[in-house]
């Protein structure tokens, strides 16, 4: 999972992606990168660590130009190399940098074909880095010194008939503009955005673009929403602010990916003309009344949230069920998200790092702890623990996401299948696995229903962690068990080593071409 932005703007733009990129850090904590053109010229920096820690003052200040990309990134498989952080760039042609959030199903094929048809080299084994030299590769048979609207357009078709899997994209060409653009499911989310700016002395004012993962981005730089990217589209905004846009897929369906609700998207955005905030209201709605259906008589005192992403569905579960709501759980803002730490010893430690109990909270009553969903069930293991070891009667586990039962393909770090917690287990078999009275998950339908209210004209959404169907990319099991091997503990433990003993080497290269 990553977040991606890119800006075309009237001034250097370096601050406004860097401000971005700290909107969008949720959705990426492993690396961050930025790459700008001015005069023809490409900087880049690009290193591990947070947007904050990426950057200074320095590099900001060398980071210009009125056209750039900016991406936070998870690794979702392999290596946490400084090299695998984006934007990816290649010189020919005309020069074009790349982010990418997704993953691509059939990289080794693409990557075998770019090799020994297109005699491309690929320095990296990044899908990304594959997903760029595609696009440069088609652009440069069709086109030649003078770059039109209908060559990006052609070239992004061809994409699209090789690529399969899930990615939104934004690119920017040295000299001619930026470029967004979406797989014809519209898994991965990606909007765009306009701002007026006011023109020099006598002159109109000028428009300013932007495109990012979600659009609590464009809220706070200032850009107004146009809507999002469909899915197969993509827009083309030229360096002279001339917007372009073309359906390029043959076959487009809009499918995007129901996690994204569920637990990486801000509550603060739109996607898809869906409210963030409003479905997850909407979970804990339909969550209550499952449990009412189950146990109309229930005793629970208190409903407690596991922060942060379960608070909005905790807060309408409690009012449904007409009990209180409370902050039993204090979190430590400085650990990162658990369920992709390598090792399950370590996982477990954090997990008591980045929670802490108010003791009053929970002495004496029956609570229910909400979560976002239950991945591999260590952090809900070990807060029932805490909350029994904080004096309470009984611990009831409430999920506002079905069981998570299948790994994710398109772009979201899921464990390996065996590694998830509900993966071949029964409902009561978790809830002892994780040491609660009584568990409950919300339905499919009920979680699919909750997206739907909000825009009644997307009716089909990516859910195969929860259900197993991967509608893209021929995902089979002979896929499945490579993704695994590539996934488990041991595989991440062994990866971290190389990376260490290989030294924190810093990729960043300062006014530069990249």
């Amino acid at each position: 999972m990553c977040g991606i932005v890119g800006i075309l703007g009237q001034e250097d733009v370096n601050q406004e992606i860097y401000d971005a990129l700290t909107v969008l850090q949720h959705r990426g904590q492993d690396a961050a990168g930025m790459m700008t053109c001015e005069n023809l010229r490409v900087n880049q920096r690009k290193s591990n660590g947070l947007v904050k820690d990426v950057f200074s003052s320095r590099d900001i200040r060398h980071l210009k130009g009125r056209i750039g990309l900016g991406h936070v990134r998870y690794p979702t498989a392999g290596s946490s190399s400084p090299a695998l952080a984006q934007p990816f760039y290649v010189n020919s042609p005309f020069g074009i940098g790349l982010a990418h959030n997704g993953n691509l199903t059939n990289t080794a094929a693409l990557a075998r074909k770019l090799f020994r048809t297109d005699q491309r080299h690929l320095n990296t084994d990044s899908d990304s880095e594959v997903l760029l030299n595609i696009f440069a590769h088609e652009l440069q048979k069709i086109c030649d010194l003078q770059l039109k609207p209908e060559h990006v357009f052609a070239a992004i078709s061809k994409l699209h008939q090789h690529c399969e899997g899930a990615y939104a994209v934004t690119a920017m060409i040295t000299g001619y503009g930026l470029i967004g653009f979406r797989d014809p499911n519209g898994i991965r989310p990606l909007v765009f955005g306009k701002r007026l700016v006011p023109g020099d002395s006598g002159e109109a004012e000028k428009m300013e673009y932007m495109i990012a993962s979600e659009s609590v981005a464009l809220d706070v730089l200032g850009f107004e929403l146009i809507r999002d990217v469909a899915p197969g589209e993509a827009i083309y905004i030229t360096l002279d602010g001339e917007l372009h846009t073309q359906q390029c897929a043959e076959d487009s369906r809009r499918r995007p990916c129901i996690f994204e609700h569920v637990y990486f998207a801000r509550p603060d955005s739109l996607m898809d003309g869906i409210s963030v905030y409003k479905s997850r209201l909407r979970m804990g709605e339909k969550l209550a009344r499952k449990i009412m259906r189950l146990r109309p008589e229930h005793d629970i005192d208190v409903v407690i949230p596991i922060p942060d992403t379960s608070r909005v569905a905790g807060q309408v579960l409690a009012y449904e069920l007409g009990v209180k709501f409370r902050e039993g759980l204090m979190k430590n803002r400085y650990i990162g998200r658990t369920f992709i730490m390598p090792g399950q010893h370590k996982r477990e430690r954090s997990v008591r790092q980045k929670l802490n109990p108010i003791s009053l909270e929970f002495k004496g009553k029956n609570v229910m702890l909400v979560d976002d969903s239950i991945v591999r069930g260590t952090t809900c293991r070990e807060i029932v623990r805490m909350a029994r070891d904080a004096g309470a009667k009984k611990v009831y586990f409430a999920s506002a996401a079905p069981p998570v039962i299948y790994p994710n393909v398109y772009g979201i770090d899921m464990p390996s299948a065996t590694e998830l917690i509900a993966h071949g287990r029964t409902i009561e078999e978790v809830c002892e696995s994780i040491g609660a009275d009584w568990l409950v998950y919300q339905d499919l339908e009920d979680l699919q229903n909750s997206l739907i209210e909000g825009n009644p004209e997307i009716t089909e959404f990516e859910c195969s962690v929860f259900n197993g169907d991967y509608i893209v990319g021929g995902v089979d099991q002979e896929y499945l068990d490579r993704l695994d091997q590539q996934r488990n503990d041991k595989a991440r433990q062994e990866d971290q080593q190389q990376f260490l003993s290989a030294g924190d080497t810093t990729i960043g290269l300062h006014n530069e071409r990249s």
